[in-house]
């Protein structure tokens, strides 16, 4: 008798490592979702390794996130940032993006540049695995933003301190990038991400921007606001006391 060949590991996308992730912890399979979906018995085992179809359409997607328990966002294909899977740390027992009834996951992302890496970091975020929790009506009322624009951003260096100290957590949200009115944005700078203070120069053409350091000890520079890759403005600061 011969043997079965194994099937290949595939190479998927971010979309579909995490629908499996989310599966698992669920307790789910991808048969009992696709019925679940109102689909039949091999639509998501097509979706998942054959590329068939090549995302889910909206319709399906906020079925499929109501019998995960997540967001319909964490399913989608074509963010403005890609989501890698590769975490850094263990998964906890529970999902990081499996929130409770009321409340939503906001990925933190990963700003390491691990040597090994096979696609290096340019700009882009990368989730580390693990996830806030906040209320959707905070998230909504207060902050007056889409859960699925949210970011976790840990702060690297003293440039704005005392505002921003090394070790502080800001929440930005990637769907505001044009400094107006002025306010504390995550940059791509060619080598990393940073966070700056940008203010607009009044009546510059073509725009200028000036970007600020806080802390005294670094100098302000103007730029075209061509020229900067704005990721997002911070809405939001944690601070170990």
């Amino acid at each position: 008798m011969g043997r079965k060949k194994k099937r290949p590991a595939a190479r998927l996308d971010p979309v579909r490592k995490r629908l499996l992730r989310l599966l698992e912890a669920k307790g789910s399979n991808l048969l009992t979702a696709s019925v679940a979906m109102g689909r039949n018995d091999a639509y998501l085992q097509q979706f998942i390794y054959r590329g068939t179809p090549k995302v889910l359409a909206e319709d399906d997607r906020e079925i499929l996130a109501e019998h995960l328990g997540c967001r319909p966002e964490l399913l989608k294909h074509g963010r403005s940032f890609r989501l890698s899977t590769n975490a850094t740390r263990p998964s906890p027992p529970d999902d990081a993006y499996a929130a409770p009834v009321g409340y939503s996951a906001v990925p933190e992302a990963d700003l390491r540049e691990e040597p090994d890496a096979e696609e290096p970091l340019n700009g882009e975020l990368r989730v580390t695995g693990d996830a806030w929790m906040f209320a959707d009506s905070f998230i909504r009322h207060r902050l007056r933003a889409d859960p699925g624009d949210l970011w976790m951003v840990e702060v690297d260096g003293d440039s704005m301190e005392p505002l921003l100290s090394s070790g502080d957590h800001i929440m930005i949200d990637v769907s505001r990038t044009v400094p107006a009115p002025p306010g504390i944005f995550v940059i791509w700078d060619g080598i990393a991400l940073v966070a700056k203070r940008i203010e607009h120069v009044p009546h510059s053409e073509p725009p200028r921007v000036v970007l600020k350091s806080l802390n005294p000890e670094y100098d302000s520079y103007e730029r075209p606001a061509e020229e900067i890759r704005v990721v997002g403005r911070a809405v939001w600061c944690s601070r170990k006391l």
